[in-house]
């Protein structure tokens, strides 16, 4: 695999993720409403998921839940319903002042366990490596699969570099809120209305 290729590949994924989708919006979430390194470690945890859908396309194990509408709507609507409850987890704090919440902000190992959990049930991400990796795959050179996860490295690296930006950017708007008492203690309110935002349009959304 030449460096044009890659190159090339990078430029596509580093559009593909600003794209706004569940994983930018789930680092967003929690960067506003508990900091940049509560975005970080949701950033860790949505990327260690990446692994599990890169081997799936190596694998072509993707290809095989596409073909099942029943596999693939189990994997998705799991997902949707986890979103949704995290959702209701933030609603259900919303009366909590910004110190209280502040104490009892979620520990960094759970956050990357659930960027982990999010990821691993959407299996649309499964399917879009699946359809992007094999483009950018010389198939003369041999050792397909080889590519995909070197491609798919190159993915994971660059989703850190953009979500790790994109925490520290939403940590400079949570501070601006935190200026705001009114707002401050609506942090839960604009996490939960994301999250719900988030599980509704994976719930909803087609193959």
């Amino acid at each position: 695999m030449d460096l044009i290729t890659i190159l090339s590949f990078l430029g596509v994924a580093v559009l593909l993720t600003l794209m706004p989708g569940p994983d930018i919006l789930f680092v967003i979430s929690q960067s506003i409403s508990q900091g940049k390194k509560a975005g970080i470690f949701t950033a860790l945890g949505l990327c260690t998921g990446l692994l599990f859908h890169i081997s799936a396309a190596a694998l072509g194990i993707s290809a095989i839940v596409y073909q099942s509408t029943v596999a693939f709507s189990i994997v998705k609507y799991a997902g949707a319903i986890y979103l949704l409850y995290l959702a209701w987890q933030a609603f259900r704090a919303k009366n909590d002042s910004l110190l209280l919440q502040e104490q009892k902000n979620r520990r960094l190992k759970e956050l990357y366990r659930k960027g982990i959990i999010m990821n691993v049930l959407n299996p649309k991400v499964s399917l879009f490596f699946l359809a992007l990796l094999p483009q950018f795959v010389n198939k003369s050179a041999g050792h397909i699969p080889m590519q995909m996860v070197l491609l798919g490295f190159v993915f994971i690296v660059q989703a850190l570099v953009v979500f790790g930006t994109v925490s520290f950017l939403s940590d400079k708007i949570r501070h601006l809120l935190m200026n705001n008492p009114a707002i401050a203690k609506k942090m839960n309110l604009v996490e939960g209305t994301i999250l719900a935002i988030i599980g509704l349009q994976v719930a909803l959304s087609e193959k």
